[in-house]
């Protein structure tokens, strides 16, 4: 039996399943297609300024954009940038409008790998809120381009984040707003370093 963390090992286990049975595999991430790029020049195409935030993945309930989109009430002048597409497009629309934050959010609809490097670079940190993941590719291509990530504690998450020197692990929205106004300090190049450290 393969699973692709030890967080879901622990849950085959959890069900009477024989440790010695499973193998956890962890996922990869392509390095020639996410690393470092002139960040400077990525914001100057994408034309993006200021603080941004970059969430990636499917607009869905399990995704948990809805708690990204409310934490932007909490952290004023910061925008956010999502990426994706699902059935809770109108729905996360509708809440940034009702919550006054409309102005500072962009869907940025479906995007290619080959340009999604390029928003990961530009942002000043990429935020996961699942409260539920096997093996997020997402943190993992973040960064391999060096940018720091904000991701709640579940799952594997713990296993990919380096809390404080790759991101942060959080348990509540109020640590998610925090730790997205800090993300930024984190140093891109030791976070790339550490990130070849552990997974190339």
């Amino acid at each position: 039996i393969i699973t692709v963390c030890n967080a879901l090992k622990d849950e085959m286990v959890g069900l009477g399943v024989a440790p010695n049975l499973i193998t956890p595999l962890r996922n990869g991430v392509d390095l020639q297609r996410f690393a470092p790029l002139d960040r400077a020049a990525m914001r100057a195409e994408l034309g993006i300024d200021g603080f941004t935030l970059i969430s990636v993945g499917v607009l869905d309930p399990r995704k948990a954009h809805d708690m990204t989109i409310r934490a932007l009430t909490l952290l004023p002048g910061v925008k956010l940038l999502i990426a994706g597409i699902g059935p809770e497009r109108k729905r996360l629309e509708n809440l940034a409008a009702d919550a006054g934050v409309a102005e500072r959010v962009k869907f940025l609809g479906p995007v290619a790998q080959t340009e999604l490097k390029k928003y990961y670079n530009a942002a000043d940190a990429m935020v996961l809120a699942s409260s539920r993941e096997g093996w997020a590719n997402v943190l993992l291509e973040s960064m391999a381009c060096g940018t720091p990530v904000v991701a709640f504690r579940c799952g594997s998450t713990p296993e990919i984040i380096e809390n404080g020197e790759t991101g942060f692990l959080v348990d509540t929205l109020e640590q998610a707003v925090a730790a997205a106004g800090r993300a930024h300090l984190l140093d891109r190049d030791a976070i790339r370093a550490r990130f070849d450290l552990r997974f190339s």
